[in-house]
């Protein structure tokens, strides 16, 4: 395993949609290894998510820390959420330093592949549906700074 550089704003690779992992290269060596470089960098950023699209991979897979450890989740999707929203303060790896007030739903149920390809069905609340919702938008090009509504730490310009 090692340690990926994480891409910071404003590279443009940030901003790509990710295309979904075929189910059958899950098994691969190129996905697992991934899956792993994505939990040691994470762990090594004091990170409790991070999405392919940081570490410079234009694929749909999250690492998620919901505290039982990092568990990636492949081709997640969100499927349902609550009409009510919480403000959550966040932050994140690609844009270090700036944290901001961004309105997410407060519970979210997320359809995704586990790292032995098979499927699994969360219903989410409270810090791990902002961070599954965080790290969707990644996967669909959008950083958490396009949704903060007041920043709580200036952005460097």
């Amino acid at each position: 395993m090692s340690l990926l550089p994480v891409l910071k704003d404003p590279d443009t690779n940030l901003r790509t949609r990710s295309v979904e992992v075929d189910k059958g290269d899950i098994s691969s060596g190129r996905i697992q290894g991934l899956i792993d470089n994505m939990i040691e960098t994470m762990a090594g950023e004091n990170g409790i998510g991070i999405a392919a699209p940081q570490v410079g991979v234009k694929e749909r897979v999250v690492i998620v820390e919901m505290g039982d450890g990092p568990t990636a989740y492949i081709n997640p999707k969100i499927f349902s959420t609550s009409l009510r929203k919480v403000d959550s303060e966040e932050g994140c790896l690609s844009v270090p330093g700036v944290f901001g007030i961004v309105k997410r739903h407060k519970k979210v149920k997320v359809k995704a592949l586990d790292r032995d390809g098979n499927k699994v069905q969360l219903s989410l609340s409270g810090m791990p549906a902002i961070i599954f919702q965080h790290e969707i938008d990644h996967l669909d090009g959008v950083l958490f700074i396009d949704k903060v509504e007041r920043f709580t730490s200036p952005p460097k310009l």
